[in-house]
């Protein structure tokens, strides 16, 4: 195995592990007499390949140090830059190198790893982190925190002479404060032992540890701030919002002054992800919550990535479900490490001249940009939409047929396997963000909690396809009120019940973002537009679906929520039909509802015939009447026919 392939081995090995790396941090190196190969930005260690390290030209580097810059911070760092870019090797300049770059090259060592994991930070960020780490580590370097850059790289670089004209050593332990730990050996097993022995030695120092266990929330306070800040995020919704609470965190959500120990940002890698500061709300309801985060916003000049909210638990926000994420994971980190720092005489916070750098400085917002996943472009991106009775059918193509527009996805059905897989069949297909939840639409706590989920997992609602039903056909003589009152549950009061619960959050949105709309959509029937002979029940459900269809329009109207249904054909092949067992084909041979009809073909042969454009409804055509209802803004109380011409509007 020659370096290079070594270096991927150390560098995937230690980025899979969250005690050393978060958000794809951390850089590795590994060098030659005259080259050095440096973790490109933009890159993951847990996931990077040969070919996305940077070749850089030593001799190159080494003329930076020759060089006068500018005073100017700004214009200083991007003369830098352009010397550090101008320094890779041909063929390398689609690539990107690690601002570290001229720390790792310093170093004589062969391979370098730079990490900020949170039991040395719990140190570094702590007010007595220069005498621990000078008992624990004698020889080791302590760099006092910077600007980051080439001031930063100039302070490292005398550091390193010094400490060479002082012990005859070159240096393979550096710490800096506020910012992690650089390690650096001959050999890969060598560097996992000087790694093992100073992870080791402070992690028997530490006597104050979080507590991540799972506590007793209030989800459903919860479910009803987080789509108000989704909504205020951005102004329109193109975000998403993650919720968590555990012991911990609600340790620093108790009171303003236990928050105040972990409001200022305690190294480069939490502003990028979190922001450079919090919001901490004591009041819940809407109109304080919109207040809050509008004063907050006027004050910074930002929305705030993470929001603690008193003896509740955190939320956090990003444009993507991956940046709402990463930002919870980073915060999670920030807590760990400020419960270290209480082992080493509290927390020692950046100070608030470098928080501003960091802020401005070019480099972190390029990490930014690429870290948090690319936004989704596709139209229907910032939507999340939840599609009842989809983990097959219709169901499951109207949820396929969103996620591959771009919208986030919730496979809703009472059958939870299914569910799941169809949730990661279309996640695998289409790259969208998809969730499995099992919900008995018949059951309102049930699906209570299925808004919930999906509120607490998303962070709203955009989209509510009502889909799930059920058919029992039977005549007048052979109906049972069992199946009557089974059918009625599911195709007419269901639907109330979603509604009720889906349009609360819809309506608190519109509260935060007055501009903003969305959509509930029935899947109705060409058997609501007509009546069906033997069908009556299932017929009776779906007439009374579009009344209320027409009856949730007006009412929701004046808060931006559009209420339509969709009127499908037969959909001849689907399991609702073609279920050898249970399928209508089966029923309706059995009741007789065909004349004549003596096998399930000649059942389907009938319906086919009815038709005017000759077969029965796909789920693409479903899928055309859903996007029209979803794309236009001036229509509600609507039942759209795709019936193959077989039901017309009067």
């Amino acid at each position: 195995m020659n370096d290079l392939e070594i270096l991927v081995n150390l560098s995937n090995k230690y980025g899979a592990d969250p005690g050393f790396v978060l958000a794809g941090g951390g850089n590795t190196s590994v060098k030659t007499e005259k080259e050095l190969y440096i973790k490109g930005s933009g890159t993951s260690l847990k996931t990077i390949k040969a070919e996305q390290f940077v070749r850089m030209d030593r001799e190159r580097l080494a003329e930076i140090w020759k060089k006068e810059y500018p005073a100017d911070a700004d214009e200083r760092e991007a003369a830098v830059l352009r010397d550090l870019m101008a320094s890779r090797r041909p063929g390398e300049e689609a690539k990107r190198p690690s601002v570290e770059t001229l720390f790792h090259d310093l170093f004589s060592q062969k391979f370098v790893l730079h990490v900020h994991p949170a039991v040395v930070n719990g140190v570094l960020c702590s007010k007595k982190g220069k005498e621990i780490i000078n008992e624990l580590f004698p020889e080791s370097i302590w760099l006092d925190a910077c600007e980051p850059g080439y001031v930063m790289a100039s302070a490292f670089r005398r550091a390193m002479q010094e400490y060479e004209s002082e012990t005859g050593r070159k240096s393979d332990l550096v710490f800096h404060q506020n910012h992690g730990v650089f390690f650096a050996a001959e050999t890969a097993e060598d560097l996992d032992k000087l790694v093992s022995s100073v992870i080791g030695a402070i992690d028997r120092k530490i006597t104050t540890r979080p507590d991540f266990s799972k506590v007793g929330t209030n989800d459903a306070k919860a479910a009803e701030i987080a789509p108000v800040l989704r909504m205020l995020y951005d102004g329109e919704g193109a975000s998403r919002v993650h919720f968590s609470a555990d012991g911990t965190v609600l340790g620093f959500a108790a009171s303003r002054e236990q928050f105040e120990k972990v409001r200022r940002p305690l190294t480069p890698d939490h502003i990028v992800y979190c922001k450079a500061e919090p919001l901490y709300l004591q009041e819940t309801d809407t109109e304080s919550v919109v207040s809050a985060f509008n004063d907050f916003k006027s004050e910074h000049g930002y929305s705030p990535r993470i929001v603690i909210v008193k003896d509740l638990g955190e939320f956090a926000i990003g444009s993507t479900l991956k940046e709402a994420r990463t930002a919870a994971a980073l915060w999670r980190d920030a807590m760990t490490v400020v419960t270290y720092s209480e082992s080493f005489g509290g927390v020692q916070p950046m100070s608030d001249e470098l928080r501003d750098f960091i802020v401005n400085w070019e480099v972190e917002k390029y990490r930014s940009k690429v870290s948090g996943g690319a936004v989704n472009s596709k139209d229907l991106s910032q939507k999340i939409a939840v599609v009842t009775g989809s983990a097959q059918g219709f169901g499951a193509g109207i949820a396929r047929y969103l996620a591959s527009r771009g919208a986030s996805v919730v496979i809703a059905d009472i059958n939870a396997e299914g569910a799941k897989k169809t949730a990661e069949e279309i996640a695998s297909e289409t790259g969208a963000d998809t969730l499995a939840v099992t919900v008995n639409i018949a059951d309102e706590d049930s699906v209570a909690n299925m808004v919930r989920e999906t509120v607490l997992h998303f962070g709203g609602i955009d989209v509510f396809v009502n889909n799930a039903g059920i058919v029992r056909a039977g005549s007048l003589e052979e109906m049972t009120k069992q199946n009557f009152d089974l059918v009625t549950s599911i195709n007419y009061t269901a639907y109330f019940m979603c509604a009720k619960y889906a349009s609360a959050v819809m309506k608190l949105q519109r509260k935060a973002a007055p501009g903003y709309m969305a959509d509930i959509i029935e899947i109705n029937s060409k058997s609501g537009l007509t009546g069906s002979n033997k069908n009556f029940a299932y017929a009776g459900s779906k007439f009374g679906g579009l009344g209320l269809t027409q009856s949730f329009a007006l009412e929701l109207a004046p808060f931006g929520i559009k209420v339509n249904a969709v009127c499908p054909g037969n959909f001849l092949d689907g399991p609702l039909w073609s279920d050898p067992e249970k399928g209508l084909f089966v029923q309706y041979l059995n009741a007789g509802k065909v004349p004549g009809a003596k096998t399930v073909a000649d059942v389907k042969a009938y319906y086919e015939s009815k038709v005017p454009l000759g077969r029965g409804c796909l789920p693409e055509d479903v899928n055309r009447a859903v996007s029209y209802i979803i794309e236009q803004k001036y229509e509600t109380g609507q039942a759209v026919p795709v019936t193959g011409g077989q039901e017309m509007l009067n």
